[in-house]
């Protein structure tokens, strides 16, 4: 397989360009993020990512998690990598240092996340996880369990898990079946969890599952959901692991992809009852658990960006060794397909819409950081509300677009690509959950739908229009700026259609709007970027080859998926008309 090198000129480019670390430096409590603190950070997580997580992806896969007795082992090299990842802190980026966090910023913490999942995804899902269990735990849980709990995850000395699914319920969280009773000062906990991602491994001294149950007195459906946190041992007094709690893994899952991550099927008191602890109010449980899901659901449209950066680099790299046919040009002899105008498209192709996707959700993590900062209270909530309107649109474009990008990568190797050995098909085997992960990409698509678009009249999705026609016009946008434009009248225009829009048409127009809508915004992402790299060229600042490699990928982004725009906004635009027409039983 192709080494991995992190393109950290790239991250460090939309940091710049999409987030503006200067005024996220400005914030309290992140006056450390210095530009050069923040250089030494990617360049050394470059380093790990590279040289000690990268070089175990495809033996992970091939070896996979291993389920025998009740117990889970990791691929054997996983156990190594991780413990470097942990004893050099790097679980510990953007929390708080009361609990022996490092403080910094998420949208630093973001590009040294794509890293862990561009080097191995299946290795990766384990930190994301760990994270969304800390975000979780340090605004709704008690002191005494931020306390006992949140040194050990932060750290990964202890990993987390998220606990929601259930045979029959999927994703309706509202039909869940776990059930949890009053037993003093803690709860019983019975019933089964399904695909629980690292919910048994041997890679931590304990794991701490995040269990979503119903209380005997609790009302029917989604409004009657309590959260608890379920350790797989019981702390003791001093901290350590003690006794085994009734929690374990009966089995894990055979899987497309992301072999060496363990999918497990949990069950909670089978004997005396798992013990647990109230995480939040009772019956409002789903109100804590949407800290992890969106936490989880920002950095599962990250893994898109990484899993395309990863097949983009193979393909290229591939297709600047593999000789065949002649060039149009009438070279003397075969060349390199590289030379090749169609096996050129696909490559940047691939590089444009991973870049769009990389700047759109830095720029996502850097307004997480004001709403979570800021002293201003109408920039706090600016900040959220853009936050709130760009979390399904990164989970779902991004994730989409690193399936399409993987897919490409395997097309570029050709007949290579579709065997195991070049390790092309095994990105395209891991990107294929991420459309599927924490909320499927339908029920995101539904949620800027109704929830973010409809719910407020599209006055949020107006306002980033504003800022996005601004850009349009900059200096320097040139065509990519240019057919943003057009772009965003045509997104403009579908969204004043959906904000009119029975229900049915809504949720019909729901997925072609979102791509819509990620299209557009991956499109001002690129026009920023091309904008600021024409005035460091004119300024005779920074690496020149760089500067004009990205503007060239801004030009192919505006030529080749921009113009999509028109015609998925006519898709989103014809609502439900003949999907609905068909018989149930003539489909």
């Amino acid at each position: 397989m192709v080494s991995y090198i992190p393109p950290v000129q790239d991250m460090r480019f939309a940091l710049d360009t999409m987030v503006g670390l200067d005024a996220i430096a400005a914030l309290p409590g992140y006056e450390d993020a210095s530009a050069e603190l923040v250089d030494a950070v990617l360049e050394e997580a470059a380093r790990l990512a590279a040289e000690v997580i990268a070089p175990v992806n495809q033996e992970g896969d091939r070896q996979g998690a291993v389920f025998e007795n009740g117990v889970v082992r990791t691929p054997d090299a996983f156990k190594a990598a991780y413990a470097q990842y942990r004893d050099g802190g790097w679980n510990a980026l953007p929390f708080d240092p009361d609990f022996g966090g490092q403080g910094l910023p998420w949208c630093v913490a973001m590009p040294v996340q794509e890293m862990w999942q561009s080097a191995s995804m299946a290795f990766g899902l384990c930190p994301l996880l760990n994270q969304g269990a800390v975000e979780l735990l340090h605004e709704h849980a008690t002191e005494d369990i931020k306390q006992t709990y949140l040194p050990k995850i932060i750290s990964g000395e202890w990993t987390g898990t998220m606990n929601l699914t259930e045979p029959q319920a999927g994703s309706d969280l509202a039909a869940l079946r776990c059930r949890a009773e009053r037993d003093g000062d803690t709860y019983r906990i019975r019933g089964q969890k399904v695909f629980i991602t690292y919910g048994e491994h041997d890679l931590a001294d304990n794991i701490v599952h995040m269990v979503l149950a119903r209380l005997p007195d609790a009302p029917e459906g989604s409004k009657g959901i309590s959260l608890f946190l379920v350790p797989k041992y019981l702390p003791n007094p001093d901290g350590s692991p003690g006794a085994r709690n009734d929690v374990r893994c009966v089995s894990i899952e055979h899987k497309l992809g992301i072999h060496g991550s363990p999918t497990c099927v949990m069950a909670f008191g089978d004997t005396e009852g798992a013990v647990g602890w109230l995480i939040g109010e009772e019956n409002r449980g789903l109100n804590a658990m949407f800290v992890m899901m969106n936490n989880a659901r920002l950095s599962v449209g990250l893994q898109g960006v990484a899993i395309g950066e990863r097949a983009y680099q193979q393909a290229r790299d591939f297709a600047k060794e593999r000789v065949q046919s002649r060039d149009l040009a009438g070279t003397a002899g075969p060349v390199t397909i590289v030379h090749h105008p169609d096996v050129r498209r696909m490559l940047l192709t691939m590089r444009a819409i991973t870049e769009a996707g990389r700047a759109l959700t830095y720029y996502a993590g850097g307004k997480l950081d004001v709403a979570k900062r800021t002293p201003d209270a109408a920039a706090k909530a600016a900040a959220q509300a853009r936050v709130d309107l760009l979390t399904p649109v990164v989970k779902a474009w991004c994730s989409d677009a690193g399936v399409d990008i993987a897919s490409l990568g395997v097309q570029v190797h050709g007949g290579m690509g579709y065997v195991e050995e070049t390790g092309a098909a095994q990105h395209l085997r891991d990107a294929r959950i991420c459309p599927i992960y924490e909320g499927t990409n339908g029920i995101q698509a539904a949620d800027l739908a109704f929830r973010k678009v409809m719910r407020d009249q599209g006055a949020a999705a107006r306002t980033l229009f504003a800022d996005m026609r601004a850009d349009a016009a900059a200096d320097g946008a040139g065509p990519a700026g240019a057919g943003l434009v057009a772009a965003v009248a045509a997104l403009a225009e579908a969204t004043a259609w959906m904000v009119a829009a029975s229900p049915e048409d809504a949720a019909a127009a729901a997925t072609p709007y979102l791509k819509l809508f990620g299209t557009v915004t991956g499109g001002w992402a690129l026009a920023r970027q091309a904008a600021e790299a024409t005035a460091r060229l004119a300024a005779g600042s920074g690496d020149a080859g760089f500067l004009k490699a990205k503007l060239a990928t801004a030009q192919v982004y505006a030529d080749a998926v921009l113009p999509q725009a028109a015609g998925l906004a006519q898709t989103a635009m014809a609502g439900a008309r003949g999907l609905m027409d068909v018989p149930e039983d003539a489909l």
